[in-house]
C-alpha cells in the first residue's frame, strides 16, 4: 500500500477542485482525512479479522461502495449556506467518493496482499492493476522511518506526488491566464 503521507497528499490535493462555496482549508483537511481513511482496516488485524475476509484489509473499507457511502458524508463540510446549491453538493460528493476511492486504486498499483475488494460486498474478488509501480509501505509506522520506508516515499513521489504536481501547476498556470484574458476583453473571457 501506498503510505498514508500519499493518500493524504491526493486527498488535499483534491481541494482544489472543490466549489468556491467550500472553505479550501476545510477541503484539504476532510479530503485529506478520508483518503487514508480506508487504512483503519489495518485494525482487523487486532480483532481477529482474516485479511482475505470482506471486513479483512483491502476489503471493504477500499471497495467503490465505501467510496461512495464516504463520499455521501463529505457533503458535511459544505457550509450550511451553500447547501441550497445542488451543483456544490453534487460536485462535494463526486470529488469525495473520488478521492475515496483513488486510495483503493493507489493501493492496486502495488504489489503486496491479495489485492483490492472493489466489489464488496457484492464480490469478494480481489484485483491489481496490471500497471503496479508504486513500493509498498510497511504497515507499521515505525518502519516506515527506515532506507525501505525512503525507497517507498521515493516511489509514491515518482509515481503520484508528482504528475499531482504536474497536473495541479498546470490547472493553476490555466485558470490564471484564462482570468487575465477575461480581464483584458472586459470580462467575456473571449
Amino acid at each position: 500500500m501506498p503510505s498514508a503521507f500519499t493518500h493524504a497528499f491526493v486527498g488535499a490535493a483534491a481541494a482544489q477542485l472543490i466549489p468556491s462555496g467550500v472553505p479550501r482549508v476545510r477541503a484539504a483537511t476532510v479530503l485529506a482525512v478520508i483518503s487514508a481513511l480506508p487504512d483503519l482496516d489495518i485494525l482487523a488485524f487486532k480483532l481477529g479479522i482474516p485479511y482475505a475476509h470482506p471486513l479483512g484489509h483491502r476489503g471493504f473499507s477500499h471497495s467503490l461502495l465505501f467510496a461512495c457511502l464516504v463520499g455521501a458524508l463529505s457533503v458535511l463540510m459544505v457550509p450550511r449556506e451553500a447547501w441550497s446549491h445542488r451543483r456544490t453538493l453534487l460536485a462535494t460528493f463526486v470529488i469525495g467518493a473520488i478521492v475515496v476511492a483513488s486510495h483503493g486504486i493507489l493501493d492496486a498499483t502495488t504489489d503486496a496482499g491479495l489485492g483490492i475488494a472493489f466489489f464488496c460486498p457484492f464480490s469478494e474478488a480481489r484485483f491489481f492493476l496490471p500497471f503496479r509501480p508504486i513500493e509498498t509501505a510497511a504497515v507499521d509506522p515505525l518502519k516506515f522511518f527506515s532506507l525501505r520506508g525512503l525507497e517507498v516515499l521515493w516511489s509514491e513521489m515518482r509515481w503520484v506526488w508528482a504528475p499531482i504536481l504536474a497536473v495541479s501547476a498546470f490547472g493553476q498556470t490555466s485558470r490564471r491566464l484564462i482570468s487575465r484574458r477575461g480581464r483584458r476583453t472586459g470580462g467575456s473571457g473571449v
